[in-house]
């Protein structure tokens, strides 16, 4: 079982390594052959962009993740939808990356506040017992040497005991 984790990152990597290298290799003249079509068949092939402004199909510059602007303005690019354009991808990317991050943040701050609130609240609770347990204890002192002092009234021990010089 542990050979096959350790050999599934290798597989995965050479798998995504023959796929970068298909795509940069392969001619382009797929996607170039459908100049002059629509978007919607432009972009039936993963491996295209279309430009609006252009109505050109291109092969999708992998190297630089995006589109450089003298290839096509991220508001005219277009891939895997046409009604999308680049720039409100991205925006909108950003947008729910950010708020991911400030709800995983919102939650681990919140668990962490509720986890001290656990405790702090756990620690309130046995300053209760232990107080609690505290004033028995001294009024047990209290009703015993009450009784204590009862008995030597009865048998005339109140005063000073005189064996007391000697402790």
């Amino acid at each position: 079982m542990t050979g096959l984790r350790s050999l599934l990152p290798a597989v995965l990597l050479l798998l995504g390594l023959v796929t970068v290298f298909a795509q940069t290799s392969a001619p382009g003249k797929v996607c170039e052959s459908k100049n002059g079509t629509s978007c919607e068949e432009c972009l039936s092939n993963v491996t295209c962009l279309w430009c609006i402004t252009t109505k050109s199909c291109i092969t999708y510059p992998v190297q630089t993740i995006l589109p450089p602007h003298s290839l096509c303005p991220l508001n005219d690019a277009r891939w895997g939808l046409c009604w999308m354009n680049f720039q409100a991808l991205i925006i909108t990317l950003a947008v729910v990356g950010g708020v991911i991050i400030i709800a995983f943040l919102i939650c681990l701050f919140c668990c962490c506040k509720c986890e001290n609130f656990g405790s702090s609240r756990f620690e309130a609770k046995m300053e209760r017992q232990a107080n609690k347990t505290r004033t028995k204890q001294e009024e047990r002192r209290a009703e015993m040497k009450q009784r204590h002092d009862e008995i030597r009234k009865k048998y005339g021990l109140q005063g000073a005991n005189p064996y007391s010089r000697f402790a």
